[in-house]
């Protein structure tokens, strides 16, 4: 399948504004976080946006492939798709903006939860499209570790 660049553009511009948001949101937080107790296993800071800025890009071709697909779920999988960008951001305030640990834990099994619906739906209209979206999903599986760890050493 053969996505536009027109398309490709848009959905880069639209998932980066949701990505930008969510990361001056953690840059402001990140004092707090980084006072706060850690479980084990937590990566080095430099990791994050690393990892984040790969599948945000995941996301955007994943995303734009699926648009200019016309398939019958298109409509569905790009409103789950806005979802879950959504609720990655509102996680990035929870948990860094305002420090609710177990507030954003819960959030993230929700966000979690539109991931795997978006994984299911990119897949069955584009097989890589799809598949692009599982590393997304393992990241955010460790995230709700790290969450969850953070939460029960600080509270």
């Amino acid at each position: 399948m053969k996505t536009k660049w027109k398309t490709l553009i848009y959905s880069f511009v639209l998932t980066f504004i949701f990505a930008v948001g969510g990361g001056i949101v953690t840059y402001v937080g990140m004092p707090g976080y980084d006072a706060a107790a850690h479980p084990a296993l937590t990566p080095p800071s430099w990791l994050f946006p690393v990892v984040w800025s790969i599948l945000f890009l995941l996301m955007t071709y994943s995303a734009a492939v699926v648009y200019d697909a016309h398939s019958a779920l298109t409509p569905k999988a790009t409103v789950v798709y806005l979802l879950q960008l959504t609720l990655n951001f509102w996680w990035c305030v929870l948990f860094f903006g305002l420090g609710l640990y177990l507030v954003s834990f819960i959030w993230l099994l929700l966000l979690w939860g539109a991931v795997l619906a978006m994984i299911i739906l990119f897949y069955r209209v584009d097989k890589l499209a799809g598949l692009l979206q599982i590393p997304y999903l393992v990241w955010l599986s460790f995230a709700a570790y790290l969450n969850f760890g953070v939460y029960l050493l600080n509270r």
